[in-house]
């Protein structure tokens, strides 16, 4: 994960469990991108939109992320796992995510 300045590309991120893929700008986080992508078969749980929470959290299995905050709620173990929060996670790269099931 990249602690980059702000990007206005924008990428694709594809939901490995269920194959959909969305444009995902690199000044938005992950979850707001799905969100906006309004994909019936997309749902991503969420719940505090600050990475507190962990609702969302989900495995990064390709690409990168960068965080605007601090220390999002993950573990060391977690973050060296590719796990992310999607709520607070800034594409920096295509990504595929896998979502919790």
């Amino acid at each position: 994960m990249t602690n980059q300045a702000t990007n206005t590309a924008i990428y694709t991120a594809r939901i490995a469990n269920i194959n959909l893929h969305f444009s995902a700008p690199a000044d938005m986080p992950l979850l707001q991108a799905a969100e906006l992508a309004a994909m019936p078969d997309l749902k991503m749980d969420s719940s505090c939109r600050n990475g507190t929470c962990r609702i969302c959290i989900c495995q990064l299995l390709e690409g990168e992320v960068t965080y605007r905050i601090e220390w999002p709620g993950l573990s060391l173990d977690e973050k060296r796992e590719g796990f992310i929060l999607p709520c607070v996670a800034y594409p920096v790269s295509d990504v595929v995510i896998g979502l919790r099931v």
